[in-house]
C-alpha cells in the first residue's frame, strides 16, 4: 500500500529547485537521528517514527534499453510526419501545417525517453525511516507531491550495485499498449546504495522478530 501527500514541501534538509545543487548529484548527509519529527515533517509522520536517511538522485542523463527503443520510435514517427509534410507541401496550400501536429508528437517521444527520466530524479528527493521510504516530486505544473511507501518483513528488495545504485521496494501498476505491467519503484541512482540497503535490511529483521 502506498500513501500520497499532495502539495507537501520536499523533505527536510534537501534543497529545493535553483538552491545550490547546479548538477542535481549532490547527496546531503544522513539526517541525524532523533525522536521528534523535524520541521515540515509534523503531521507526515507517525509518532515515534524516526529519519534515517535522506538522498537524492543523480540527475544526469542515461540511456536506457527502454529509453532508446522510445527514442527510435519518436524518430520513426517524427520522420514519417516531415516526409507526409514534404510530399504535401508539393501540391501547394496550407494542407501540409497539418503534419505539424504529428511532427511535434514524435520529437516529443524522441526526447521524453533519454531526458524524461534524468528531468524528474532533478526534481525528486528520497527519505527513509524506520517505517517508510518517501519520494518527494517537485515538478513544473504538476506541483509538490508526496508518497510513502511501508518496509515490512516481507518487502522485496530488488538492489542494482554500482557508483550509482538503485534500490526497489516497491511496485506500482501502469497501464500500456499491452494492457497493465507493474512498473518498480524505489531509490533510483543514489551513491550510498549499501548503506541505504543496510538500513532497510535492519528493518526487515527487526520487524520480523517482533512478528516472531
Amino acid at each position: 500500500m502506498t500513501t500520497s501527500h499532495e502539495s507537501q514541501p520536499p523533505p527536510v534538509g534537501l534543497a529545493r529547485p535553483g538552491e545550490d545543487r547546479p548538477s542535481g548529484r549532490d547527496e546531503p548527509a544522513p539526517v541525524p537521528v532523533t525522536a521528534m519529527p523535524p520541521p515540515g515533517w509534523e503531521g507526515i509522520l507517525d509518532p515515534g517514527e524516526t529519519i534515517l536517511w535522506q538522498g537524492r538522485p543523480d540527475g544526469a542523463v542515461t540511456l536506457t534499453p527502454g529509453s532508446v527503443v522510445m527514442a527510435l520510435f519518436g524518430l520513426l514517427f517524427a520522420g514519417f510526419a516531415l516526409f507526409w509534410m514534404v510530399m504535401a507541401s508539393l501540391a501547394g496550400g496550407y494542407f501540409w501545417m497539418f503534419g505539424l501536429i504529428h511532427f511535434a508528437v514524435g520529437v516529443g517521444i524522441m526526447v521524453s525517453g533519454p531526458l524524461g527520466s534524468a528531468f524528474t530524479r532533478r526534481h525528486s528527493y528520497y527519505t527513509l525511516t524506520d517505517r517508510r521510504a518517501f519520494i518527494a516530486t517537485d515538478l513544473p505544473l504538476v506541483g509538490r507531491r508526496l508518497r510513502s511507501y511501508p518496509i515490512t518483513a516481507d518487502t522485496t528488495l530488488d538492489f542494482e550495485d554500482g557508483a550509482l545504485a538503485t534500490l526497489n521496494f516497491a511496485t506500482v501498476p501502469r497501464r500500456g499498449r499491452n494492457g497493465v505491467h507493474e512498473v518498480p519503484v524505489g531509490f533510483a541512482r543514489i551513491r550510498d546504495g549499501r548503506a541505504v540497503l543496510a538500513l532497510m535490511r535492519a528493518i526487515q529483521t527487526r520487524l520480523a522478530k517482533e512478528r516472531a
